[in-house]
């Protein structure tokens, strides 16, 4: 009989001692993880203190660093998405795209969305942009005796401000939109999440039968554009981890944040998938907000636009397409090798991103 060679010679000596070493590593994992409470894994931890409040919204201003004379005048508002929490952008101290911000001069506040219950399942567009996003935008000018503030929108947040600074342009002096889809039909080299999300999808019969959309049902569809790499892989991965708590910790900290999902408001959650997925209105002039119409050719101040060239949920010319539409004589792209989480917790990210939207607005003041 013929013989054929082993490809992969495996001496039964080094398979004992590497079953060992890898129970050695997984007690000590174990051991790791058994120290651990939820307290050693939160997020959002800048200094901050809520200072308006309405309904389940509530707006934070982060806690000053700087001397009051080298603080930024301009205060800046970040408006993140309805989708997941706002704990991305500040994930841990040196992870925090908002400690950054706060450590540069700038005057930071967050809108913090909340938990929508089963009362806010009738809550619109109307009601976040022209209703808490304006009450906002109105209590900070207010605060500061100004007529103008900075906007940042991330995400879903960044087509939301695009919204509302479209139709109160007198109230926004610099846009700065990260990651935010703009033209829900463009394709990237490799295809995005953002072009078929919502293509085929019967969004009046799930608001009919589920009221507001849950929160893990959303969060199940984002795990399944890359299943093995987000459901299984990144867990045979932590071995190599669990030995070194810093480092279980950050990876434990993204999963807090990942699977800390709100439901959507059901209302809201409709039109955001018909007008802006489904029928592309951001682009076309013709969405409407309540009775405001949104036409990107009224965004006439400084626009920042932040993209990931390596997306894979808002492709790059889904971003880029904002230059087409919007009237500002003063529009500046800054593209990032990174991912969509990336540009939050990458090293690239954390050394660079903060100071270019700091000086960026700077330069504008």
């Amino acid at each position: 009989m013929q013989s054929f060679p082993v490809p992969i010679q495996i001496r039964p000596e080094d398979a004992a001692q590497e079953v060992a070493e890898l129970n050695q590593k997984l007690l000590k994992g174990v051991q790791t993880l058994s120290n651990l409470t939820h307290e050693d894994v939160q997020v959002g931890q800048t200094p901050k203190e809520a200072v308006y409040q309405e309904d389940k919204l509530v707006l934070y201003r982060y806690r000053r660093v700087v001397e009051e004379s080298k603080l930024f005048k301009v205060p800046v508002l970040i408006c993140y998405a309805l989708v997941n929490r706002p704990n991305v952008a500040d994930l841990q101290e040196n992870r925090s795209l908002i400690r950054n911000l706060v450590n540069l001069g700038m005057d930071v506040y967050l809108m913090d969305w909340g938990y929508p219950s089963r009362a806010d399942r009738w809550l619109t567009l109307d009601d976040y942009i022209n209703g808490y996003i304006n009450n906002c935008v109105d209590f900070i000018r207010e605060q500061h005796g100004l007529d103008q503030i900075n906007l940042l929108g991330i995400c879903q947040g960044g087509s939301m401000s695009l919204c509302y600074a479209s139709i109160y342009t007198e109230k926004i002096k610099n846009l700065v939109v990260m990651v935010a889809p703009v033209d829900f039909h463009a394709q990237g080299k490799k295809p995005g999440l953002i072009p078929h999300w919502g293509s085929n999808l019967d969004a009046a019969l799930m608001v009919k039968a589920m009221g507001n959309i849950s929160g893990d049902l959303m969060n199940f569809g984002f795990l399944m554009l890359q299943p093995f790499a987000l459901m299984i892989q990144k867990y045979v991965d932590m071995i190599d981890i669990v030995e070194d708590e810093a480092q279980l910790l950050n990876f434990l900290r993204m999963e807090e944040w990942i699977f800390d999902s709100p439901d959507l408001a059901g209302e809201a959650y409709l039109q955001f998938v018909r007008d802006f997925f489904q029928d592309n209105r951001l682009i076309k002039g013709d969405l409407m907000i309540g009775d405001r119409r949104v036409n990107l050719s009224n965004v006439t101040m400084p626009v920042l636009n932040v993209f990931a060239e390596k997306d894979h949920l808002v492709p790059p010319p889904s971003s880029q397409a904002l230059q087409k539409y919007v009237g500002s004589k003063d529009y500046t792209e800054s593209p990032w090798p990174v991912g969509h989480i990336g540009m939050y917790v990458s090293r690239k990210a954390q050394e660079g991103l903060a100071p270019a939207i700091a000086e960026w607005l700077k330069a504008r003041a």
